[in-house]
């Protein structure tokens, strides 16, 4: 597998080796000794998937610590453009976005480790969004910040006509008003 560093620290996107012939393909999504030996150390006890069609943005979601998830994401159908913020007070990169289309085609993954809000949306007409947690859904924990904050400058590439946005999401404040409380190197 490829590991390839973001220009925030601690996001990573990970390129399976993918075995293919006639009959399809085969890649090894998981495997807990090789992702700690490329520092990707997180016990994952939860696996989720969702299904989407276009114009669908869910985010930006996180839960507040001691509840905060560690993420590790991909598409099994469709594309998705993913969407990490680094929410950690004191990162030399808090409130920076990174994008990366995630993709059944291109088959990456995208690490996503606590101290960060996520999202996505969905660029194809359907998508299967898979990720695995190292932590449970906690509700009380639960928090998010405004897709549409500019002070982003999320380009999520679906006009602001055609996106399907829950109540809820709609609801999440901007950055400068989320409460957060993580920081950076803890």
């Amino acid at each position: 597998m490829n590991i390839i560093k973001t220009p925030i620290p601690d996001l990573l996107i990970i390129e399976p080796q993918v075995f293919g012939d006639s009959r399809g393909y085969f890649l090894e999504s998981y495997q807990t000794d090789r992702y700690k030996d490329v520092g990707i150390v997180a016990n994952f006890i939860q696996d989720n998937e969702a299904f989407s069609t276009f114009g669908v943005v869910r985010g930006l979601h996180y839960q507040l610590a001691p509840y905060a998830q560690a993420k590790l994401v991909r598409v099994v159908l469709g594309t998705v453009l993913d969407v990490a913020v680094d929410i950690r007070r004191d990162s030399p990169t808090f409130g920076q976005a990174f994008s990366i289309e995630l993709s059944a085609e291109n088959k990456k993954q995208f690490f996503v480790p606590r101290g960060f809000a996520h999202g996505y949306s969905v660029l194809s007409e359907t998508a299967i969004f898979s990720y695995k947690c190292d932590n449970i859904y906690h509700p009380q924990s639960e928090r998010g910040i405004n897709i549409n904050d500019g002070s982003l400058a999320i380009n999520w590439k679906i006009p602001p006509g055609q996106r399907i946005i829950s109540a809820k999401d709609e609801m999440w404040p901007e950055l400068a008003g989320a409460e957060i409380n993580f920081r950076y190197g803890k």
